[in-house]
Order: structure tokens, then sequence, then C-alpha cells
């Protein structure tokens, strides 16, 4: 390990690799899709991805991600710079996981992601004081009082495309897909799907509204192959079809 601390970008090449050192990645803006030891995650804002020593994991970002990334150093320096946080250090560092972090530890790496962390001096209490936050007492990583539906949304938008399932949006919110369908029909009272299928109609009326694009290209960019579907699931939604939508231009 060259530094402690690193800001990194992630492109759509995917990388896959292991390492004989514990690593911490830290989302600062896009959103990164991560897979350690068979486990499926997405590092955005306020996430961080935690990968033991050895575990194989592979990474990309489809339109681009930013990370700060904290390569762990070996062990003797975890005990002399984490003094009683040490235990709780390794036992974090044991398996991979998706962690949400407090608004104080997210302004704390967004405030070393801007700092001059080739500093051996900033690299090294920076590292401490992270890892340090990550085990206190009163910063367990409990589950957020409410989803992240800003990253939801983006995320949706973003692959509007493509198929998406519960579990993609539940691994975006650190939750299992039965705790992550049940939190979210309480807060949004629709269900995941139903929520997907209405974010992509509006998407759809944006379109309709704001561009010369053909209906059918529309239809596509949003997730329908058969235009006669999305017409009709347009025409549920607003009572308008496609065309009489395009009409309503401002």
């Amino acid at each position: 390990m060259s530094s402690l601390l690193s800001v990194r970008h992630y492109s759509h090449e995917l990388i896959s690799h292991s390492h004989h050192h514990a690593q911490l990645v830290f989302g600062l803006n896009g959103l990164l899709d991560f897979e350690i030891a068979g486990r499926g995650s997405l590092v955005t804002r306020q996430t961080l991805a935690v990968i033991p020593s050895d575990a194989q994991h592979a990474c990309g970002s489809q339109n681009g991600s930013r990370c700060l990334v904290l390569d762990v150093p070996d062990d003797q320096w975890l005990q002399r710079q984490l003094g009683r946080h040490h235990d709780a250090t390794q036992r974090l560092l044991e398996k991979p996981a998706a962690v949400s972090l407090t608004p104080t530890q997210s302004q704390l790496v967004s405030w070393l992601a801007a700092s001059p962390i080739n500093d051996p001096v900033i690299a090294q209490q920076g590292a401490a004081l992270l890892l340090a936050s990550l085990t206190h007492p009163h910063s367990a990583q409990q589950e957020p009082s409410h989803l992240p539906l800003a990253a939801l949304d983006a995320h949706i938008d973003q692959h509007a495309a493509h198929p998406l399932q519960v579990r993609d949006l539940a691994r975006l919110a650190g939750l299992s897909a039965a705790r992550f369908h049940v939190r979210f029909l309480n807060e949004t009272g629709l269900t995941p799907m139903d929520y997907v299928r209405s974010r992509r109609l509006q998407l759809a009326r944006q379109l309709l509204q704001g561009s010369n694009l053909a209906i059918g290209e529309i239809a596509a960019r949003v997730g329908y192959s058969s235009q006669s579907a999305f017409s009709a699931a347009l025409t549920r939604q607003f009572g308008l079809t496609p065309r009489a939508l395009r009409l309503r231009r401002e």
C-alpha cells in the first residue's frame, strides 16, 4: 500500500481482484456497483463497502463514481492508533458489509476527501478517526430512520431502460428485500415496483413534452419493449395517450 487514503475514480470498466489487506470504500458521488465474495451492494454518498483482506471483489460504475478509499494497515498499526477501538475494528473488517454513514461520519469523509491526504500525518490521523468513528458505541450502524429516496430516484432514472428488481433498490438502502418492501410501503404508500412504474411514466411524460424523440424511442428509454403496452400504461396513469400528452407541451 502506497497510501492509507486515496480518492479514486471508477468507470464502466470492471475491476476484479483481491489484496492482502482490508479496505473501506466510502462513496463521494455517483453509484458504484460492488460485489464482494459473491455479495452485491451499491456504494453511494453516505455509504461504504467493507472489503475484508483476501476477499475477491469486483466493481464498476456505469456513469462514473468517485470514492474515498481507506487501505487498512496491519494489526500493529491498528493496535497503536486505535487503542480500545481495536477489537471492534477487527470485527468490522472480518466480513463483507454495506454500511450507512451518519451525517457526522459523512462530513468527516467529505472533509478528508478535500484535504491533502498525501500528507502522512493527515492520512494516518484521518484513517484512525474514520475507523474509530465506525466502531464508537454511539455510532452503531442502526437501520436508517428514512429511506434514501433521492438516491433511489437517481438509480431508477439512471436504469429506467433496464429491468429493475426490489433487491436492487433494497441493496442501495442497505436493507433486505423483505424489510425494504415493508419500509417502502409504509413511507410512500406504494410498493417498490408500483413506485418504479410511476417514476418511469413520469420520466416518459417529461420526454414526451420536452423532446422530439419518437414515441417508440421514449418507450424503450423507460423500459417498455412494446409501444402498445407503453401507451396503455401512460393512459392509465395520466388519462391521456402519448400523442395527447405531447400536444400538451407548455
